[in-house]
């Protein structure tokens, strides 16, 4: 049986995220489906809680996204960083979604600046570039909630999607390291919900494309299998 550790970076401990499933939900949610069987450890590292040693007890590592940003300096994300060093070390799966995209791109020696065009906000497509045996080349498209992108990525990994407004979407390293900027995990639902709950933060402008965006269904099941993919091969 497969074993996959979450290792949840979400910090929002407001009124909106107690409406909603957490991120470690979210992601069974989003994995059970293509990869049954498998069983999913949440492991709250923004609150310190991070798994023991050895990291070869699981066959996989998720991090997901976080309204934090990855240029702070929390000692749990010094320490999440370092644990991305030690999993990569150990040769073990690691993948990362947006915040975890990020750090995930600090840890190896990249870094991380401001969207130079504001917001990326709403449904996005991207294009794969770069061949991975659990990729298809073409276009995705998948919500974004982010205002800062990988500006210099590790010397390690290699660029496998881009977005006019984002250059470094998605990385790989070999077979071990997969990571998307965006959101497969969002549900159109949850957008909504989201579109709504930051109307009165965001620009106007903003929200508007979000609005706009929900009329095309994102390609959750398609990315999640290509996950599936990744964590099986």
């Amino acid at each position: 049986m497969m074993r996959l550790a979450i290792l949840m970076a979400n910090t929002d401990e407001s009124p909106f995220a107690d409406r909603h499933p957490r991120d470690g939900e979210k992601w069974r949610a989003a994995l059970e489906p293509v990869l049954p069987g498998a069983s999913f450890l949440v492991f709250p590292v923004k609150d310190g809680v991070f798994p023991d040693a050895p990291l070869d007890r699981f066959d996989g590592f998720i991090v997901t996204g976080s309204p934090a940003s990855p240029r702070g300096d929390a000692p749990w994300q010094d320490r999440l960083e370092a644990l991305i060093r030690q999993i990569t070390a150990a040769q073990v799966k690691l993948f990362g979604a947006c915040y975890g995209h990020q750090a995930i791109a600090r840890a190896l020696g990249g870094t991380v600046g401001p969207n130079p065009g504001g917001w990326q906000f709403g449904l996005e497509e991207s294009q794969v570039i770069a061949a991975a045996p659990w990729l298809e080349p073409g276009p995705t498209r998948l919500y974004a909630a982010h205002q800062e992108q990988v500006t210099k990525p590790p010397v390690s990994v290699t660029i496998c999607a881009e977005h006019p407004a984002c250059p470094v979407a998605g990385m790989a390293q070999g077979t071990q390291l997969f990571t998307t900027q965006y959101h497969p995990e969002i549900t159109p639902g949850f957008m909504a919900d989201l579109i709504e709950e930051d109307r009165a933060i965001l620009p106007p402008e903003v929200i508007a494309h979000a609005e706009a965006s929900l009329a095309t269904p994102p390609d959750n099941q398609r990315f999640a299998r290509w996950i599936a993919r990744f964590f099986a091969g």
